[in-house]
């Protein structure tokens, strides 16, 4: 693989993801050259609601609390941390004793009780091979940059470097970097066990299989579709489930919906033997963020933008 610097980033055939170095102050590292600089943010008082909202329409699968007045970052919440709040992980306390299991109350909390704090951050003089580091070493998707003040001055995701390097990552192989203990589960499973099991085993997406029962044992599973945790997000916001949220609890109105009403039907695949490069552009063109990877039919592995950011710090 190619050096991995900002020349090799301008270079990239993502046209314009990176091309941005003539804006670069002196005193800013290369890492500048792909973070994100107009960066949006809640305040810490902003209830759950309104942030999974807000995350949906603007499609983010995390999203920084800030200091309205300062501008200093407070932390960080995901579409994961929402869902372990609904779905019955550790922050589902909040609901129980804080809120004495009233549910509505619970989802127009502030966001600051559910997210996460004391965020790992870089320096806006960083480089990008000790952010890549950072950000495979701590098990991050995003890495917020702040100034001398700690004010949040960018952010740069493990998507910006996959769809950067679709022109530099051009030996790696898909079967080198994928995940290859894949978890299924069937169009007909419901949506709240979907929630809770991507919860406590900290997945961001999986892919569903065929349930037909008259396919012999032995026989490879057949992809059906793919579901994200920002699918189950916005099956809560588009449904306007929140405000169902009175006395029942989240698991309760998600028992009666099975997946196959969110899943992705026909999720794009990749082969063992695809390059990664040739992978970041699949992820460019469908604006996705990882693909089941399939092998004489049968769902041999998966493949994430989190894993080209492993390929990036292994070389």
């Amino acid at each position: 693989m190619k050096d991995i610097n900002a020349k090799n980033y301008k270079r990239s055939r993502n046209n314009g993801s990176v091309d941005r170095e003539t804006n670069l102050s002196e005193h800013d590292g290369d890492i500048m050259t792909l973070a994100k600089k107009e960066v949006i943010s809640v305040p810490p008082t902003k209830s759950i609601s309104d942030t999974a909202k807000m995350m949906i329409e603007h499609e983010f699968r995390r999203i920084p609390v800030t200091d309205p007045g300062s501008g200093k970052l407070l932390g960080i919440v995901t579409s994961m941390d929402i869902l372990n709040f609904l779905g019955g992980g550790d922050k589902y306390n909040i609901i129980k004793y804080k809120c004495d299991d009233n549910y509505l109350a619970a989802i127009n909390e502030p966001v600051k009780e559910i997210m996460t704090r004391g965020v790992i951050t870089m320096n806006h003089k960083a480089n990008i091979r000790e952010t890549v580091k950072a950000m495979v070493d701590n098990h991050v998707g995003a890495m917020p940059i702040v100034d001398k003040d700690e004010k949040l001055v960018g952010i740069v995701t493990e998507r910006d470097f996959a769809l950067a390097l679709a022109g530099v990552l051009t030996d790696e192989l898909v079967q080198d970097f994928m995940t290859t203990d894949v978890i299924t589960v069937t169009p007909g499973t419901s949506i709240d066990y979907v929630t809770k099991f991507m919860v406590r085993n900290s997945f961001r997406r999986l892919p569903i299989v065929s349930e037909d029962e008259d396919i012999p044992e032995k026989t490879p599973e057949k992809l059906r579709g793919i579901v994200t945790s920002n699918d189950i997000l916005k099956f809560f916001v588009d449904k306007k489930l929140f405000s169902q949220m009175t006395s029942i609890n989240a698991s309760e109105i998600l028992e009666d919906f099975k997946i196959s009403e969110i899943m992705s039907n026909g999720a794009r695949t990749v082969e063992p033997l695809t390059r990664l490069g040739e992978f970041s552009e699949l992820l460019k063109d469908l604006n996705i963020g990882g693909v089941p990877v399939v092998k004489n039919e049968q769902v041999v592995g998966i493949i994430t933008e989190r894993d080209i950011l492993k390929a990036i710090n292994s070389n």
